[in-house]
């Protein structure tokens, strides 16, 4: 099973956003902050919050219907 991975970055208000909408889902997660994973700040510093799971990525902007939809498709 493919873990679900938030990156994200301190003190980023979208990545709260995001993570929020994580945890009213009651969607575990891996929350990895691209400042400590070099090839994730080389992939994604301009685009956080980013989610993944497997090879499927999910870009900000996302409500919690999208969030729904996009966690069903990759399941």
């Amino acid at each position: 099973m493919q873990t679900l991975v938030l990156y994200s970055t301190w003190g980023c208000h979208l990545c709260e956003q995001a993570e929020q909408l994580l945890h009213d889902a009651g969607q575990p997660f891996q929350l990895v902050d691209i400042v400590d994973d070099e090839q994730a700040f080389a992939c994604y510093r301009l685009a956080i919050p980013v989610l993944k799971k497997g090879d499927n990525e999910l870009y900000w902007p996302f409500d919690a219907a999208q969030l729904a939809t996009w966690l069903k498709d990759v399941q």
